[in-house]
């Protein structure tokens, strides 16, 4: 008997280094970032109906429209699958509940998508292939293909299409700090200055200070840095994302950084009471406050 009732978690990502590499003729940014899966996620329910998509995100009435990601993605299957497979396919009805903060640099829009087209293909049992998947999910956004992996970590290169999967981060506990004030990505790779400088406004912390020799990237990719070229457009408006690093290293952090076009910053603990500590400290003046641990994506 066919299941016509889905939940599935879409997880949230840091980026442990992100360097813009280029631009194309289409505007898109290119990237070498390396992402890592983490366990803040958001929920999704899907529920077959008879026809069209009906989204509904409880608590976030601003994020109900066609313009969302989530409504986005099942509209795209859909339409997709039914073309491909010359068949009319039932319509579906989604529940968001949210968890990860909007235009935080967490990825969380993109994520929900990925959740989306990988739910609709088991509820409807379409079989679509990683390929067919990726594809799709490219259509929807950089990140979307990375969160479709199996891999809890992988190197993205290109416009995000081009994956290599690698070692999950272990052995540390990871604080996720939001400032509460969203972040355009749009605007961030707008104004950032794609500059041959690549020292000048990045963070190098070495991979041997972190204990990271162990096998987090594997291959011929190394990780020597946790840096973001885009670190630097971000902190220029919103100052106080320096402030929240500088405090996380206070307090025992062994790394920190701004996942990807930001303002949310993370913070890398061996000590896991250290990292108790700093949450305490933060979750008393700031809502967005997450102690998490890297994704098992297997789970």
């Amino acid at each position: 008997m066919r299941q016509d009732w889905l939940a599935i978690k879409a997880p949230a990502k840091i980026n442990l280094y992100l360097k813009v590499t280029g631009q194309r003729a289409d505007g898109y940014h290119t990237l070498d970032t390396l992402m890592q899966k983490v366990s803040l996620c958001d929920e999704l329910e899907l529920r077959l109906c008879e026809r069209g998509v009906h989204f509904s995100c409880p608590g976030n009435p601003v994020l109900e429209n066609c313009d969302n990601l989530v409504y986005r993605a099942a509209e795209l299957f859909l339409q997709t699958v039914g073309q491909q497979r010359s068949s009319v396919l039932q319509g579906v009805e989604i529940s968001l509940k949210k968890n990860i903060p909007v235009a935080a640099g967490l990825g969380g829009g993109s994520s929900d998508a990925a959740a989306t087209l990988k739910g609709l293909d088991a509820l409807l049992g379409c079989g679509c292939s990683g390929e067919e998947l990726a594809a799709m999910g490219l259509r929807l956004g950089a990140d979307v293909p990375f969160f479709l992996a199996d891999a809890s970590a992988a190197i993205a290169k290109g416009i995000g299409e081009i994956l290599t999967p690698v070692a999950s981060l272990v052995g540390y506990t990871i604080l996720l700090v939001n400032p509460g004030f969203p972040l355009s990505t749009q605007w961030v790779y707008q104004t950032f200055a794609l500059t041959k400088n690549e020292s000048a406004s990045n963070i190098k912390i070495f991979q041997q200070d972190l204990g990271l020799s162990s096998g987090l990237v594997e291959g011929e990719e190394q990780l020597e840095t946790l840096r973001n070229d885009l670190e630097a457009v971000s902190v220029s408006r919103c100052p106080e994302i320096g402030q929240l690093k500088d405090i996380m290293i206070a307090s025992g952090a062994v790394a920190t950084l701004m996942s990807g076009s930001g303002p949310t910053v993370f913070g890398l603990f061996v000590d896991p009471q250290s990292a108790e500590t700093c949450n305490a400290f933060f979750r008393l003046r700031f809502e967005h406050v997450y102690l998490v641990y890297p994704f098992d994506a297997k789970a």
